[in-house]
């Protein structure tokens, strides 16, 4: 039987193995994901200097008060949206997509097609 704990190991290997190729650099941010069973969280990050540019997740105060359950697809849109506004605000066009392990499929897919649709480009 496969627990909960095996699959976030798998996962966790996965995302070690794809973080040894993506690496963000200042004018070209790493966008890294990570989903929990009730919410979504996004970060814009420059792993030259080592800094966070920008975040959103459905924790944000505008975004909770727009959806009702932040671990579905519609929220995970709303994240994918609003990072890259908070990108563009930074004077972010291109990133590079970090799917944390996850299979690029349902919340995380959700969220990456509204990145682009709203500008950014990967």
């Amino acid at each position: 039987m496969i627990t909960k704990g095996d699959k976030n190991k798998a996962r966790h290997k996965r995302h070690l193995r794809v973080r040894k190729k993506v690496n963000g650099t200042t004018q070209r941010p790493r966008l890294s994901v990570f989903r929990s069973s009730k919410h979504i969280y996004a970060q814009l990050i420059d792993d030259v200097q080592g800094v966070t540019l920008a975040s959103a997740s459905t924790m944000d105060k505008e975004v909770a008060e727009q959806v009702s359950n932040g671990g579905n697809t519609e929220a995970a849109r709303k994240i994918g949206e609003l990072i890259a506004v908070r990108a563009k605000a930074k004077g972010v066009e291109q990133v590079v997509f970090d799917r944390g392990g996850y299979l690029y499929h349902g919340r995380i897919q959700a969220l990456a097609d509204a990145a682009r649709e709203a500008g950014l480009e990967f």
